[in-house]
This record gives structure tokens, sequence and C-alpha cells, in this order.
């Protein structure tokens, strides 16, 4: 019994060490998953350049602001809940507003031309856009709120329909003053003026550091129409509202704009 003991327990030793060894062997047939890619970006531009021209329809060397499914949007913390308040304004624009126009216009539709822009793809020292939004047009889906405390808070006067408010007070602008490469995207570092008179007696300048991103041009067909290309730009940047006085206590103190722009050659 003892002899058939010991055989039996060289016989396992043996079935274990050459199955542990076949396992090894499986496992060193396995394929390895190649090292992870470097978290480097990979850059790349091209060379278009987008100019506005002088709007005219059907030319399709000048890109037109397509408004109608454009936006620029607002958001905050609400102080005191984890929720955001968030909106938009109804009424903006491309143009670097002056003195001169800063008056209230008779009209639906656009008071003054989508033009002040330029875009560059590959120089973007040449890149520069003036723009403008109407305050009393901010909209937050919420009349309580629209034509009540946001439009005391901020310091201007309620919607006088059929007309265009681009009276000084009524007006935020931002202007470019610099446009650079993001060495860590594709995107582009952009340093602005955001001028307003918040609820200051005279307008208040502050310079402002955003991100620019730009959707690259497209060919695209609806239907039977006939084709058209596109391309987007989005804006974002931050500030703080206290900084023009905004004294409200149920917003924090930091504003994010975010310009969704697209455009057309129709």
């Amino acid at each position: 019994m003892k002899l058939l003991s010991n055989k039996t327990l060289m016989l396992l030793l043996l079935i274990i060490s050459g199955s542990g060894y076949i396992i090894s062997c499986t496992h060193d047939d396995d394929l390895l998953l190649p090292p992870p890619a470097s978290n480097t970006v990979v850059i790349t531009r091209g060379t278009h350049i987008h100019l506005p021209g002088t709007l005219t329809t059907g030319d399709s060397t000048q890109w037109k602001v397509d408004k109608a499914h454009s936006g620029v949007l607002w958001s905050t913390n609400y102080v005191g809940a984890a929720g955001l308040l968030t909106g938009r304004f109804n009424q903006f624009g491309i143009h670097n507003v002056t003195d001169a126009e800063k008056q209230n216009y008779i009209t639906t539709g656009q008071p003054v031309k989508d033009t002040s822009w330029a875009f560059y793809e590959n120089e973007p020292a040449k890149t520069y856009f003036n723009g403008y939004v109407q305050i009393n047009t901010s909209n937050t889906g919420e009349p309580g709120r629209d034509a009540g405390c946001n439009i005391k808070a901020m310091g201007t006067t309620l919607i006088v329909p059929g007309t265009q408010n681009l009276t000084d007070s009524n007006i935020a602008q931002i202007h470019t003053t610099k446009v650079e490469f993001d060495p860590l995207s594709n995107d582009y570092i952009v340093t602005l003026n955001l001028t307003w008179h918040g609820l200051s007696p005279t307008p208040i300048t502050q310079s402002i550091v955003g991100k620019l991103k730009y959707v690259p041009q497209a060919r695209v067909q609806f239907g039977t129409a006939a084709a058209y290309s596109v391309f987007g730009l989005q804006l974002e940047f931050q500030f703080n509202c206290r900084d023009f006085l905004v004294a409200s206590t149920s917003i924090s103190d930091k504003i994010n704009i975010e310009c969704n722009m697209n455009f057309n050659n129709k």
C-alpha cells in the first residue's frame, strides 16, 4: 500500500507540473496589447480662409452668418443650490457697433450688418471678430425672471416690440485683440475686450481670455435644394459679473458664455 501511495503521489505531481507548463505556454501565445499611445494631441490645420464680403445672396465666395442656427448662451451657478441657471440672448450679431449706431432700430431683422469678422485657419493673427448681444433679450424660458429680476439686475429696460435696442446701456460688446494657436489642441486662444455698462453709469471694459474652436468647412445639401458650404466657430469665455457691478445674490460671481456661430455661403 505504501508503495502504491508513493507512485500515486508521484503521478499526481507529474500531472500538476505538466498542466502548469501547458498553461504557461498557452499564455505566451496570447496577443499582447500594444503600449498605450502617446497622450500628445495630433494637431492638424488646413488653410481655409472665410471672409464676409458684402453679403450678396447667391455669391458663394461670401460667407454669411446663419443667425437662425446660431446662438449665444450663458450659464452660472445658482447660489444655495446644486443646479445651474441657464439662458440665451435672443438678439445678437457680429458687428462693431459704433457710437453713431447705438440707437433703437424699428426692425425685427438684423439692425446692422454681420460683417465685422474674418477667419484664417492657419494664420490666426489675421483672424478677428467683433460682436454684441442685446442684454434685454436674455431668455431663461421663465417669464417671471426674464421680465422681472433679470432686467433689473442687469440695469437695462424692457423690450419694445418691433424694435432692436442697440443703445449703449443695452448692449454688451466683444472685440478681439489677439488670436493665436492653442499649442495643446486644434483650437485657438483668444484675447478679447468685453465692454458692458452693467449697473455702472459708464461702460466698463475687461480684458478676457477665451477659447475658439473651428468646425471645418463642409459641403451640405438638403432635399432638392442646391448644395452649399458651411462652417462653424465656437467661442467660450468667462467673466466676473461683480466687475460690472451686478450685485444679485442669486447668482455666483462667474458667468460662462458660449457663442455658437454657424456660417454658410448661400
